[in-house]
């Protein structure tokens, strides 16, 4: 028997911990005399035990292999810590579930390895997600996607913070609790760390023709909409717009010529604020109504604040009294992004994959090996925001107009309209209606991403299932599936999440839906936070005076928030082998060249832009939800 162990010590001499990856590898082989031939190996057990008067340490067991007399090769996947010591027992990597497994052994291992049923500690409205004190340690057995190691975790403190915090704090404005003189200081915060697109942003924020890009290739490119008729709460008559129309045209002809498009922030209607600094904060749920021309530009047309004597603002108004309308629909995008697109459609939804694939599928079943990079760090990078960003004290209530009780009565009108639709890009770019808007890169790169995951996704599956009938009749499979309805959409039929999984075309879209969602879709409402946040009256995190209720300039302006952008293994390339077939590996090569020619094609395009679209450039797309 070879034995592959990266036999690292958690801990050095100096009481540092080695992260995975550093320090010596090592290999170790035994031979093990038997008297007769043993067939095929489908299971092993590594056990530690005490060794002379030497301390307990932990090792990391990256994969074991096992040469026969024959010459032929088996090969055990592992990657988990062996802590104290304990015996791990190791299943063959060959992917397999339990349909085409018929050992007794095995079922054995099954029950006595197998997780318990934990129970939700949070609301049950929101989907649920691993069970443990906010400041409790995840357990190190957990398979390697599950812990942020401790040089990771100073990359987030030394590497991100001082572009935010430490930074501000320097400049002295870290929790500035009186209003802003001059936009001109807000920009100095940030003197020490800026990108080509912080600058383009600070510079063209208040253009109309920025403000409307960003609804189609920002941090939030999922809340427009097509509108096809005015909503009778929004009542914009062609007067309103002509000048902004123009001649040519008018309002009707271009709903009918479908360029007239439409935000809506109903969700953020009497969502409770609270004081920061002592002062109350506001949050509104304007309408937005915007406009493509021709050229490919998004304009906004008219915005209104909600309330019965609330006027509708026009571009033709006052300079400041229009840029603080369009402040405030920013300021709405803020918590629309950070609390549903960002932590619930990203954040939440991995974590529910994780601990519904950490339950349901074990490690050598061919669905584990194609989800678990995409699954890695999802539930570490969550516990420590639970810990640090909304917890009470945290970053919301410090920071954020809604504060932990707002936030929490946002994300359960969320998790109540989230649907399959929303999750699946297709559907959803389908069901908005927004197929033929110009210029919409985030649409057009999250197409191609999805087809080239989808085409992977297929193969993986075509290797393992030949039939509908295998499908329906892997038990793991379905208990995951069931798993992830009840527990992460509350066993909700509106949502049109699927219970059960009954052929192979609704696998494929299934799996190509959930590696999507924790990579290319995090990679777009992340990636570009900073950006387009660091100059704050682009995205407020909380507004010091109410909605105007007449046309009557106001001042504003937020105290100063942060976003944190971490570790990244781009989409597509896995450092870890779970699967062992060759057949697999050429899947992962096809799909690393797929994406290689999607990065080409959007280097070309990229050069003729103006402001480049690169959150989905698949460079920049990590396999899994890690910040």
């Amino acid at each position: 028997m070879e034995k592959e162990e990266r036999g690292r010590r958690r801990r050095r001499k100096d009481g540092k911990r080695r992260r995975r990856g550093e320090g010596e590898e090592k290999v170790a082989e035994v031979d093990l005399p038997c008297d007769r031939d043993l067939g095929p190996i489908l299971l092993i057990r590594l056990q530690k035990e005490p060794y002379s008067c030497f301390p307990q340490s932990s090792w990391y067991c990256t994969t074991a292999q096992v040469t026969s007399p024959q010459g032929e090769v088996f090969h055990f996947p592992c990657y988990q810590w062996l802590e104290g010591y304990s015996t791990l027992s190791i299943r063959e990597g060959t992917g397999d579930y339990i349909v085409l497994f018929k050992c007794s052994l095995y079922f054995f291992e099954q029950c006595k390895f197998s997780h318990p049923s934990d129970q939700p500690i949070h609301p049950s409205f929101i989907p649920m997600q691993h069970r443990m004190s906010p400041k409790s340690p995840l357990p190190p057995s957990l398979p390697s996607f599950g812990v942020l190691l401790p040089t990771q975790m100073l990359h987030v403190t030394f590497l991100i913070l001082p572009i935010s915090l430490f930074e501000a704090k320097m400049k002295g404005f870290f929790y500035k609790p009186y209003s802003w003189e001059k936009l001109e200081d807000i920009r100095k915060i940030f003197w020490f760390y800026h990108t080509p697109v912080s600058e383009f942003v600070f510079k063209h924020w208040k253009e109309d023709a920025f403000f409307g890009y960003q609804f189609l290739n920002g941090i939030n490119p999922i809340k427009i909409q097509k509108c096809t008729h005015i909503p009778e709460n929004f009542p914009v008559t062609q007067e309103m717009v002509a000048a902004a129309l123009g001649r040519s045209t008018t309002l009707e002809k271009e709903l009918k010529k479908g360029t007239i498009y439409l935000v809506d922030y109903k969700i953020l209607e009497n969502i409770p604020t609270v004081f920061l600094n002592n002062h109350q904060q506001y949050i509104a749920a304007p309408l937005c109504l915007l406009h493509q021309k021709p050229s490919g530009e998004v304009l906004p047309l008219a915005i209104q604040q909600p309330g019965p004597q609330s006027p509708i603002f026009l571009p033709t108004d006052e300079e400041w009294l229009w840029t603080l309308a369009k402040t405030w629909v920013r300021n709405s995008e803020f918590h629309t992004h950070e609390v549903i697109a960002h932590l619930l459609r990203s954040h939440l939804m991995s974590e529910v994959f994780s601990v519904a694939t950490l339950r349901n599928l074990p490690m050598c079943h061919p669905l584990y090996k194609l989800l678990i990079p995409h699954l890695r760090y999802s539930i570490h990078i969550n516990v420590l925001a639970r810990t640090f960003l909304i917890s009470p004290g945290g970053t919301f209530d410090k920071a954020i107009a809604t504060g932990r009780q707002g936030l929490a009565v946002l994300l359960q009108r969320a998790t109540d309209d989230l649907t399959y639709t929303q999750l699946c890009l297709p559907d959803d770019i389908e069901a908005r209606g927004v197929g033929g808007l110009l210029q919409y890169y985030y649409r057009d790169d999250g197409l191609k991403i999805w087809e080239a995951i989808k085409s992977f996704v297929s193969g993986i599956v075509g290797l393992y299932y030949k039939s509908d009938l295998a499908v329906q009749g892997d038990a793991e499979l379905q208990a995951w599936v069931a798993e992830i309805f009840d527990k992460g959409f509350l066993s909700k039929e509106t949502s049109g999440v699927p219970s059960t999984i009954s052929s192979i075309p609704e696998l494929v879209k299934y799996l190509t839906m959930l590696i999507f969602t924790c990579s290319a879709y995090h990679a777009a409402v992340n990636g570009g936070q900073f950006e387009m946040g660091a100059f704050m009256p682009n995205l407020p995190s909380s507004m010091r005076k109410p909605p105007p209720q007449v046309k009557a300039p106001l001042r504003p302006w937020p105290t100063p928030v942060y976003s944190l952008p971490l570790l990244q293994k781009p989409l597509g390339y896995y450092d870890e082998e779970h699967f062992v077939e060759e057949a697999p590996k050429r899947l992962i090569s096809g799909f690393q060249e797929c994406l290689r020619r999607i990065t080409s094609a959007i280097d070309s395009r990229n050069q003729t832009l103006r402001l480049p679209y690169t959150y989905l450039y698949p460079p920049n797309i990590e396999n899994s939800t890690t910040i």
